[in-house]
Order: C-alpha cells, then sequence, then structure tokens
C-alpha cells in the first residue's frame, strides 16, 4: 500500500462511535479536524481512522506528526518531507507541494495542528485548492477554519463506562473489577486517556487503592490548591484540561527531584532522544551521568518519557513535554538547557562532517536523518543566538539534508545563516560549497555560478591569509574557473591548495557538468588536483574532485580513459568503505557501460547504484538511476522490462517535483533508446506497462527493477 502510516498503538480501545464518525466524514468532505483538549486521544483516533480509510485512497495515507516544530518556518517542507517530496525545484515554498498532489488522491494527516493554527489553515487552503483528489485529516485543539472544513469534538471516554476501565486494566497490566478501585480512578480521571495512563503507570509502582487515596485527596482540593506547585495565572489551561493537569501535576509530585529535575530538562528535546543526548543536553548540578539513567528509568516506568524504540530512542508526548517546559521556565535554566541542547547538536553535526569520508559514513548519515528534528531546533536556537555558531551547524549537515532530498531546509538554512553570521574563512567557504551543491541540485544556474565564484574567493581568503577576492585571476566567472587557483606564489607561506579550494572546483567542475560542459569540468578540477598534494584517499575533498574529473572524461568521450580511473576510484571506495562516491561512480560506469555499447555491464552497474542510493534514501539518485537502468534495458532489447522501469522512474522524478533530467549525454540515449523499444513492442503495449509501474506502489517498482537477470518473478 502507498503511503506513510505509523503502527498503530496496541493500546486503543473503544471509540467505535467515534471512529465511525471521522470515517463517515471523511468519505464526505475534504477536511476533517478532530479537536480536544491535550491528552483526550485525537491522535490515537485520527491513526486509527486512517489505516481503516487508507485504502479508498490509491495514492495512499501520509502521516505528517507537526509538533516538531516551533514554528511556521518549515512547515512546508515537513509535509512535503512526509508524503516522500524530496522537493529539488526552486520557486516559492508550496509550489512544488501542490504541483505533488494535484492529480493524487491522498490522505494526509496533519497531527497537532493547534500551535500553527494559522500557518496550517493557509496551506492546508491552498493544497485543496490545488489538488482535488486530496483529503486532509487534521488534529488540534481547536477548529483550524478553513471553508468546508468538518469539525468532530472528541470528548474524554466515558468515565463510568467500560473503554476507561479497559484503557486502565490494559495499560496497568491488571485485570480490574468493574467496582472497586480501578473504577473510581476512571470517574476521577474523567475517562481522559492520558491521564489514565499516568494513573496505570503508579498503579504498577504501588497499587490500584494507594492510587485512588492519592487521586483522592489531589482531586478533592480546592481548584485553586490542586496546583499549588504551578500556579502560573498566564498559562490558563480550559476547564475541562484541570483534570489532565492534575494528573500530570500529581505524576510529577510522586517523581523523586532528580526525575523533576530531568523532566524539565528533557523538554528541550522536539525530536526522539536516545540516552547519549539526553546525558549531554541534561546533566548538570545533582543530575550526573551517574544518576541520569536511573531518573530516566523513574520517568519512564511513570509513563511520562516512552520506553525505548528498537533503535534506543525515547520520546515525550506533546502534552507532558509542554509541562515540563513550563517547569523549565521556572527554575531559569530554560536559556541555558537551549544553549545545551544546540551545542550538543553543533558538536553531533560537526562529528558526522568528520566521519564523512571512511567507514562509518553510512552510521552518521543516519544519525544526522535521525536526529533531524533536534538539528534543526539547535539551528533555529543558533541563528538567534549565535549565527556563528549556526552557519557552522549548517555547514556541517547541509550536505547529507541535500543528498536526502531535503534541499528546501538545506538551502534555508545556509542561506539565513550566511545571511545573519559575518564569520570567515573555513566555515563560510564549507558553507557556501553546501549552498552551491544545493543550489545545483535544484537547478538554479545561475545562482549557483554565483555562490560558486564566492566559495572559490572565500577558500582562497581562508587557506592563503588573503582579503576576499584577492588572488582571483581574469578566469573568475568564466566556463574555465570561476574564479579557481592554485594560490601558488602568494607569499603566504602556502603553495598548495588545501580541501576548501579543492571542494571549491568540484562545485564549479559539478556546475559546468551539469550545464553541459565537460571540457570546463575537467580543466577546473585537473588545474587543482594536478597542483595538490596526496591521492583521492586523502580527504572527501579530493575525492570529489576525482569524481567530477571521471565524469568530465565521460562528457569528453575519452571513455576508455574514464572507466579505468572510475574503477580504481571504485576499489579504493570499498576499501574506505565509502558508500556516496561509490554509488556516483556505479552511475558513471553505468553511462560508459551504455556509451560503448555495452547494456549488459551497464545494468549491472545501475543496479549496484541503485542499491546504494535505497541505501541512502536518496530519491533523486534512485530516480537517476532508474532511468539509466531503463536505458540499459532498451538498449539491450528488453522492452517490456524497460518500460516498467522507467514508469517506476517516472514516478521516482514526480518524488523530487521536477521533470525527468539527468546528464546531457545520458538524455539524448534514454530517447534514443526508448523510441526503438516503444516501436518493437508497440505505443500500446508500451503505454500500459509504463502506466501501469507509474501508479503502482514505487518501492515494488524498485524492487522490480532491482532483479537482475532470470529474477523477473
Amino acid at each position: 500500500m502507498r503511503g506513510h502510516l505509523p503502527d498503530e498503538n496496541p493500546g486503543f480501545v473503544g471509540r467505535r462511535t467515534e471512529l465511525e464518525r471521522v470515517s463517515a466524514a471523511l468519505a464526505e468532505h475534504r477536511l476533517v479536524t478532530v479537536t480536544g483538549v491535550g491528552g483526550v486521544g485525537k491522535t490515537r483516533l485520527a491513526l486509527r481512522a486512517a489505516h481503516r480509510a487508507a485504502e479508498r485512497y490509491p495514492d495512499g495515507a501520509w502521516w505528517t506528526d507537526l509538533g516538531q516544530l516551533d514554528g511556521e518556518r518549515l512547515l512546508v517542507a515537513l509535509v512535503a518531507d512526509s508524503v516522500d517530496l524530496a522537493d529539488h525545484t526552486p520557486g516559492m515554498a508550496a509550489t512544488g507541494l501542490c504541483r505533488r498532489l494535484a492529480d493524487d488522491r491522498l490522505l494526509l494527516v496533519l497531527d497537532s495542528c493547534e500551535h500553527l493554527a494559522e500557518p496550517c489553515a493557509r496551506l492546508v487552503a491552498e493544497l485543496l485548492a490545488a489538488a482535488p483528489g486530496l483529503t486532509v485529516l487534521a488534529t488540534s485543539r481547536r477548529p483550524l477554519g478553513v471553508a468546508g472544513e468538518e469539525t468532530i469534538a472528541l470528548d474524554p471516554l466515558p468515565p463510568a463506562g467500560p473503554d476507561a476501565l479497559a484503557l486502565l486494566r490494559r495499560a496497568a497490566g491488571e485485570d480490574f473489577p468493574a467496582a472497586g478501585p480501578a473504577g473510581e480512578i476512571c470517574v476521577r480521571l474523567e475517562g481522559i486517556p492520558l491521564a489514565l495512563e499516568l494513573a496505570a503507570a503508579q498503579i504498577r509502582l504501588q497499587s490500584a487503592e494507594a492510587v485512588r487515596d492519592q487521586l483522592g485527596s489531589r482531586l478533592d482540593a480546592a481548584p485553586g490548591a490542586r496546583f499549588d506547585l504551578l500556579a502560573h495565572t498566564e498559562r490558563v489551561w480550559p476547564s475541562r484540561h484541570q483534570t489532565l493537569r492534575a494528573a500530570i501535576g500529581w505524576s510529577h509530585e510522586l517523581s523523586t527531584p532528580l526525575e523533576r529535575l530531568l523532566w524539565a530538562r528533557l523538554s528541550v528535546f522536539r525530536g526522539p532522544f536516545d540516552l547519549a543526548s539526553a546525558t549531554a543536553v541534561c546533566t548538570g548540578g545533582p543530575l550526573d551521568r551517574a544518576t541520569l539513567p536511573e531518573a530516566l528509568d523513574g520517568l519512564v516506568r511513570a509513563s511520562v518519557v516512552r520506553p525505548p524504540d528498537a533503535a534506543g530512542r525515547h520520546r515525550m508526548l506533546d502534552t507532558i513535554r509542554e509541562y515540563g517546559a513550563t517547569w523549565l521556565d521556572r527554575t531559569g535554566e530554560a536559556g541555558t538547557v537551549a544553549d545545551r541542547h544546540a551545542a550538543h547538536f553543533r558538536g553531533l553535526a560537526g562529528r558526522a562532517e568528520t566521519e564523512w569520508h571512511g567507514a562509518r559514513q553510512l552510521r552518521w548519515y543516519r544519525t544526522v536523518d535521525a536526529h533531524h528534528t533536534d538539528l534543526r531546533t539547535a539551528l533555529d536556537r543558533l541563528l538567534r543566538t549565535d549565527p556563528g555558531a549556526a552557519l557552522d551547524l549548517v555547514g556541517s549537515v547541509a550536505f547529507a539534508w541535500s543528498c536526502r532530498g531535503r534541499l528546501r531546509e538545506a538551502r534555508d538554512g545556509l542561506e539565513q545563516a550566511l545571511l545573519l553570521s559575518e564569520a570567515r574563512g573555513r566555515v563560510r567557504a564549507r558553507a557556501l560549497w553546501a549552498l552551491g551543491v544545493t543550489l545545483v541540485l535544484q537547478g538554479e544556474f545561475g545562482p549557483a555560478q554565483d555562490v560558486s565564484e564566492r566559495c572559490a574567493r572565500e577558500a582562497r581568503h581562508a587557506e592563503y591569509a588573503e582579503p576576499a577576492g584577492a588572488g582571483v585571476g581574469p578566469g573568475a566567472g568564466t566556463e574555465t574557473g570561476a574564479g579557481i587557483e592554485t594560490g601558488a606564489g602568494t607569499g603566504s607561506g602556502r603553495d598548495r591548495p588545501g580541501d576548501l579550494t579543492l571542494d571549491a572546483a568540484a562545485l564549479a567542475g559539478l556546475l559546468a557538468l551539469t550545464t553541459g560542459r565537460p571540457t570546463a569540468a575537467h580543466v577546473v578540477v585537473g588545474h587543482v588536483l594536478d597542483a595538490a598534494r596526496g591521492g583521492p584517499a586523502d580527504s572527501a575533498a579530493r575525492l570529489r574532485c576525482h569524481l567530477v574529473r571521471v565524469f568530465a572524461l565521460t562528457g569528453l568521450g575519452r571513455l576508455a580513459e574514464a572507466r579505468e580511473k572510475a574503477l580504481r576510484l571504485r576499489a579504493l571506495c570499498e576499501e574506505l568503505d565509502e558508500h556516496w562516491t561509490r554509488t556516483a561512480l556505479e552511475y558513471q560506469l553505468a553511462l560508459t557501460g551504455l556509451l560503448e555499447g555495452d547494456p549488459v555491464a551497464a545494468s549491472g552497474h545501475a543496479r549496484a547504484m541503485l542499491e546504494g542510493t535505497r541505501r541512502l534514501g536518496a530519491s533523486l539518485g534512485v530516480a537517476l538511476g532508474l532511468d539509466v537502468l531503463a536505458t540499459a534495458l532498451a538498449a539491450a532489447g528488453e522492452g517490456e522490462r524497460a518500460a516498467d522501469v522507467s514508469g517506476t522512474g517516472e514516478a521516482y522524478w514526480r518524488s523530487t517535483g521536477q521533470p525527468r533530467r539527468g546528464l546531457p549525454g545520458l538524455r539524448a540515449l534514454h530517447e534514443k533508446y526508448t523510441d526503438t523499444v516503444r516501436a518493437s513492442i508497440g505505443e500500446p503495449a508500451y503505454e500500459e506497462i509504463f502506466v501501469r509501474a507509474l501508479t503502482g506502489l514505487p518501492q515494488d517498482g524498485l524492487d522490480r527493477a532491482l532483479r537482475g537477470p532470470g529474477q523477473h518473478g
């Protein structure tokens, strides 16, 4: 089934009537919003309803968790990412998303809209207008206010009914009788699911009788005395929220002092966190490396923090995190802990960049992906407090973000940090390089040219201690150099280009390649490589320059030389266990095979590239690999398989938000051989296979493409 929905919570009970109401509303309305107080179960109901309705939407049901955002700036990027739109197009932020959804029939679930209600309303209105087949299911503490919105108010479970008791039983792992303390707990907590889960956690630690008595003393007190520990008059909770607030406060009181301190500090995390990150951010004072794990275990036992998932990551529900954030504000530590959080993730970003060249590349690439939400949170903090540090952070991860398809976020963060920061030297040159790559991948070649020239000047400034622009020869801005010089004889004591100059050359070469100028690409990287010390294994920048040179040789028709250099580089990458360059080399070897008239070899290299891009989660790379594989299959006369792979490739291209493209040489070959197989199997047969692959599950199509000869079934 197409789409992506989280796994359902096994603790879901009851809600049969509400589920039917949501299902019926989805059949009749294009925007359905489930409203209710925090902790009442909006997310669970929406998830169950989405799973139930998914089969009605040919293009899938897709889930977006908006709770990880603390502002609207990345709203469109997050929604685009959630529907697998690795948007590589420039222009208005929502344009690519509207284009992606325009012809689809799908269900988009927007969870936790309340803190972004107005920007969500604007985006939803725009998407519904652009995509007639789109249905939106939202959860929010208040309606979005969009024309045509159907609102379903979700009440707590009936306190004296069987569902509230069933939830308490399941959460506590005990089969309580209907009459007695358990039933009284359900009534006292007004059937609010989150409050019942918190009570169940305490039942596991104490007993139902003890929990009933404690809740009695808390809830029977005068309303003003229920929260003596947190009497924040500026934070008014709705009257129906008072019981949940009391239940959370009661859980807070039952926590140890260290657990309460950890609860407050953990509220700075917007996404999942592991023990290492929690330790780095939350230690201080009595909470140290020795005491934190026990405090974290206590919060898990109390259901304040969710148990670790398979990757060892915890998370907090939004309502509980908000409570902790209020306490963090009250302690006066909010700024300090936010700064520690930002420093930690800046350090993580730096380690990821350092580890990019070598055996731990894939591990750190996935680490950056797993911590994406908190890296963005840290970046937002640093943009406000320390733009130089923000430039360092985003410069460290932007290339990985771009590889993952998060081009808008990479570009947005880089442009903001470059504008706000006055930092010079290495950190600025690296950020300009990453921005240039991002712009090339978006097809913005004019702005990329400008950034490429700035990157070259900044690299010279950093490596030769010259003023920006000094030493830039007359070739600046021309197709042969974009200002790249070796720097020999500058008088600075440095007579060899370093990694910054190498990366500036690689960027200039990449831009030349994608705009059909292989001679320029070959000259610019060759000029710098000839002047640099060391071999391709010495750094990621050197490896990137060698990669550009191989592609340039291919574009120049020097195929035997290109293949020989590519095979040597690939062997080196295998020795290093380096994935990204190896995958790009497989693409080049596939292209070389096609140009040399060896479609069988080309197919093998294309499949190797696809395996690599799938591991990297790079949709643009998958699209490019499917194109070269389809071309190879067509060249080999396998018309039906070529049509199938080409249709799957079109689906992946659409997920990038842009039309098919690639290196000029491949485009010409693709058109030539596709025309041949269309004629050989007949236009109707080709179109039928192509459309079936295009409208099927892209992952299934990719699986079929990866099967070699004799593995068609």
